[in-house]
């Protein structure tokens, strides 16, 4: 099982030791976590999946993988900036957004695009034409978030 776990390069505390715990809970399922390899969410999952014993995926806007987050085990530099969007969410079975910014939501709404589930903590909501839309399943925190992406894809 291969989990993307999306959010912003840089968040603040509380948000680092979501994603922290959402890694942690990824690895100690026996899932791979996905992610963009780089800082603020996506490094503090990989610090959670790395301490759990898991195995990382990093999948990288630059050239280099010089920039990869010390916690990614298997770094892949695509030279596409943020088109490695695409790669992300497609390398996923599910994703877990935690927070974000404009990339999340390009992400949440690829993966949406492809036919993958998306469960969130504290991240974008979604409406068309002023009317929710309920694409975001959501999950009140990391062990909520990573049960509900595990029984998706069983």
């Amino acid at each position: 099982m291969y989990v993307g776990v999306i959010g912003a390069g840089q968040c603040d505390n509380k948000l680092a030791e979501v994603a922290c715990k959402v890694g942690k809970e990824i690895a100690q399922n026996g899932a791979i976590l996905v992610c963009g390899g780089l800082g603020g969410v996506m490094e503090a999952a990989c610090r959670g999946a790395k301490g759990a014993g898991g195995l990382t995926v990093g999948i990288l806007p630059s050239k280099t993988r010089k920039y990869a987050n010390s916690f990614v085990d298997v770094a892949i530099p695509t030279g596409m900036a943020e088109a490695r969007n695409a790669l992300v969410v497609g390398a996923s079975d599910v994703v877990i957004a935690i927070g974000g910014e404009f990339g999340t939501l390009s992400e949440i709404g690829l993966a949406l695009k492809m036919g993958r589930f998306v469960v969130g903590i504290e991240t974008w909501e979604l409406n068309k034409e002023g009317e929710p839309i309920e694409a975001i399943i959501s999950a009140s925190g990391p062990s909520e978030a990573v049960s509900k992406a595990l029984q998706l894809i069983r």
